[in-house]
């Protein structure tokens, strides 16, 4: 590898989910972090039972792998991705095809007063890892 090559490679996206994930205690969990996956992140959920009797069940577990943070929560179980509201989990699923596909996480829409194409940042607008 090219030294400096791995600077430019930008493997943590920061997001913010629409929603939040309220856990137990009733407190909002919105502000993230996803990674990059691997080719194993991908491989090793095929072998999972829930994904054989489920196939839908593939984003739950590929989402537990690749998200690392979510709010202050010790841990982003399969549970906590279960129990998501349903815009949040569309939210990450998008997210996750974006940076694992096309590599980013910008968006162009039309802007409503000028009609312009613009450029968004999806992921919340926070300035990324790496």
């Amino acid at each position: 590898m090219l030294a400096g090559a791995t600077d430019a490679l930008r493997i943590e996206y920061p997001f913010t989910l629409p929603r939040g994930y309220v856990d137990d205690s009733g407190q909002v969990h919105r502000d993230g972090v996803m990674r990059l996956a691997t080719a194993r992140d991908e491989l090793v959920p095929q072998n999972d039972q829930r994904v054989r009797e489920n196939p839908a069940y593939l984003s739950v577990l590929l989402l537990q792998r690749t998200v690392t943070r979510l709010g202050s929560l010790p841990d982003v179980s399969a549970w906590v991705v279960e129990n998501l509201f349903a815009s949040d989990l569309a939210f990450l699923q998008d997210l996750y095809r974006r940076i694992n596909q096309n590599g980013h996480t910008e968006a162009v829409v039309e802007c409503p007063s000028c009609g312009k194409e613009v450029a968004v940042d999806i992921a919340g607008g926070a300035s990324g890892g790496s």
